[in-house]
């Protein structure tokens, strides 16, 4: 099977408290991109383990990643003793908070269930998943929607429009964790989720902008301020929805006019970065 593995960007991301197990409890607004990954996943009837390989130099060597975690929570929990292929095309940068790792493993889960005729429910396949990220939940339910917890309460929303996205990652990354041990040390944002959502129903970009926000945002510009100096960048240059996306380092435009989004990713090019210029799917 060949399957795409999609980006997504957090359009909100609010903290609303710690659970005793040390989880943040967020509420966040996530849409899909159709920047994605191309996974290739076939059966080895005759191996006795699962490989992975992948063209992303940084990801090769790894023993273990997401994809080869969820084959081994499934099998654990399924009990089949079939092996994997697995071949991951990247084109989701690294350390981005764009949730390509979370994404891959939502299609192999997906895949898993197809190939084997597991028949599983998309409710079931999201209780397996759970454990191996807050993501992966809304990557297996693939629409635009509100994820509450820690990612395991999804509403779907309907946006009116698609927009222009322009991504901007700093070549430095940053790891999940760090920014989830130092965002306690900041306060929270002036976020209203219910006006992101209904800005983004009713297409009204200046509701969106009037309450999006990410609680995540002053830590990772304390671990790498090069964040903030792109966002900053991108709302002078008169691009008004511009955030970072999760964890970081990724930041991002929304837009409707690619004339702009064009100007602006050939001025990011020339201060050294590799912007990409993609849009988000309804």
């Amino acid at each position: 099977m060949v399957i795409k593995s999609l980006a997504k960007i957090n359009l909100a991301l609010q903290i609303n408290g710690l659970r005793e197990d040390g989880y943040h409890l967020l509420r966040m607004v996530n849409l899909l991109l159709d920047l994605h990954d191309v996974i290739e996943i076939e059966t080895l009837p005759y191996y006795n383990d699962t490989y992975v390989t992948c063209d992303e130099m940084r990801l090769l060597g790894l023993r273990s990643n997401l994809c080869t975690r969820a084959v081994d929570l499934m099998r654990t929990r399924y009990g089949f003793k079939n092996h994997f292929m697995i071949h991951i095309h990247k084109e989701i940068p690294f350390a981005a908070g764009l949730g390509g790792g979370s994404s891959n493993a939502a299609v192999v889960i997906l895949a898993i269930n197809k190939l084997l005729k597991l028949n599983l429910s998309l409710d079931e396949m999201c209780e397996v998943a759970l454990p191996l990220g807050s993501d992966i939940p809304f990557f297996l339910r693939g629409h635009a929607a509100i994820c509450e917890g820690i990612g395991e309460n999804i509403t779907q929303i309907k946006p009116k429009q698609s927009y222009i996205c322009l991504l901007v990652k700093p070549e430095k990354g940053l790891s999940t964790k760090d920014v989830y041990q130092r965002c306690d040390e900041f306060p929270r944002l002036p976020i209203k989720i219910e006006d992101v959502v209904k800005g983004l129903e009713t297409g009204q970009d200046d509701l969106i902008a009037s309450g999006f926000g990410n609680d995540l945002y002053p830590a990772s510009c304390a671990l790498l301020p090069e964040v903030k100096t792109v966002v900053d960048t991108m709302r002078k240059d008169g691009f008004p929805l511009s955030a970072m996306s999760g964890s970081g380092s990724c930041c991002f435009a929304l837009t409707h006019d690619m004339k702009r989004a064009k100007a602006e990713e050939k001025k990011f090019q020339k201060l050294g970065y590799d912007p990409i210029l993609t849009r988000t799917l309804i």
